[in-house]
Parts: structure tokens; sequence; C-alpha cells
């Protein structure tokens, strides 16, 4: 069995010079890998447009693979500090307005850079472990907390169920909004998802009329 390029930075940049050196291998990475694709993408040629030498470049990360890695981290990050400025701003709303409103964001957050996600769906799988799974069970926790404070509105289910099934639906349409083809991205189409998977989960948490 092959072995797996590392994935894991070499060190962390703690000065403003070592930062500004990782920020820009991490971006030149990004638009090599929209421009260019995974394939394609070396660690000198990420050197050559970030401005740096391929020596500077290994004293942070091992491989490409690591470089990858670091722009999916950095790419879950932004969409999870919409995320969780948004749970926290739902917290009183009542559930309808409240899924209405995390369909909506979750959409619009997917949709940053929509290049870069599509390329970084496909890359995941051949970048190695990333803990991806530590932004899934974040999200499941703000949302349970959400759903265990509307306990009065809901049917009678299990709340870690449906916690996870309310993520996994609104996650599952957004992330396909924009793999799918520029067309799915108009936004009259993205205002009708919006209302249809509002009326899904709404339906699925409250009980029956």
């Amino acid at each position: 069995m092959a072995r797996k390029p590392p994935t894991n930075p070499r060190k962390n940049a703690s000065q403003e010079r070592s930062r500004a050196t990782v920020d820009a291998l991490i971006e030149a990475t990004a638009r090599i890998l929209v421009r260019e694709g995974f394939e394609k993408t070396s660690t000198n040629r990420i050197a050559e447009i970030a401005g740096v030498s391929v020596g500077s470049l290994y004293q942070y990360f091992p491989s490409k693979e690591a470089l990858v890695a670091a722009v999916i981290d950095r790419h879950h990050e932004e969409i999870m500090g919409i995320v969780r400025t948004t749970l926290c701003e739902v917290m009183d709303m009542p559930i309808e307005k409240a899924v209405r409103r995390l369909v909506t964001v979750a959409i619009d957050a997917h949709r940053i850079n929509p290049e870069l996600h599509r390329v970084l769906a496909e890359q995941i799988p051949r970048a190695g472990k990333l803990d991806v799974e530590a932004f899934n069970r974040e999200v499941h926790t703000l949302v349970r907390a959400y759903l265990d404070s509307r306990r009065k509105e809901m049917r009678k289910i299990d709340l870690d169920i449906a916690a996870f099934v309310c993520v996994s639906a609104i996650e599952a349409i957004a992330h396909n909004t924009v793999l799918n083809q520029a067309a799915m991205l108009a936004e009259k189409t993205v205002r009708t998802l919006v209302d249809e998977t509002t009326r899904m989960v709404v339906g699925f948490l409250k009980p029956s009329a």
C-alpha cells in the first residue's frame, strides 16, 4: 500500500513575517488548484507563485498535500465563521424563521469562492487525513443546542437524531448547489431551493397538523 504524504504543517508561523509567508503559500496553492488542478500543482509551482524559495516552503509544509490540507482548513474556517455567527443570531427565533435563515446562510457560505469549493470537494480524499469532522461536530453541537431550546415547538424526537438530519440535509443541499452547474447559482433558483429546503426541514421538526 502506498504511503500517504504528510498533511500536517512542519511548524507554526508565530512571527509576522512567517505568517505572511504561510499566507502567501496557501493563497498560491488555492489559485493553482483552481486554474490548473491537483495534478499540475507542485511545490515548485506553489513557491514560484508565492514568491518564495522552495526551501522556505519546506520549512513550513512537507508536501503539496499539506498545503492543500491548509487550503481546505482555511476555507472551512471561513465558512464556519459565518455559520457560528448565524447560529448565535437565530437562537431566539422560532423554528421556521431560524431554519430559513440557516438554509440561506449555508448556501451563501458555500458560494464563497465556488470554483475553489468545487476543486476542494474533489481533492479532500487525495489530501490525506483531514479533520473535517471537527467542523461537522461543532455544527451538530450548535444546532442541537438550538433545537433543545425549542422543544415545545417540535414533535417528540431524539435531539441528536434531529440535529443530524437537519445538518445533513441543509449541508448536502448547500454543498450540491455549488457543485452543480452555474445555472443552479441563479438567484431565482437559490430562492426556490431555500423555500423548499425550509419546508422540508420544518416539516420534519414540527408536529403533524
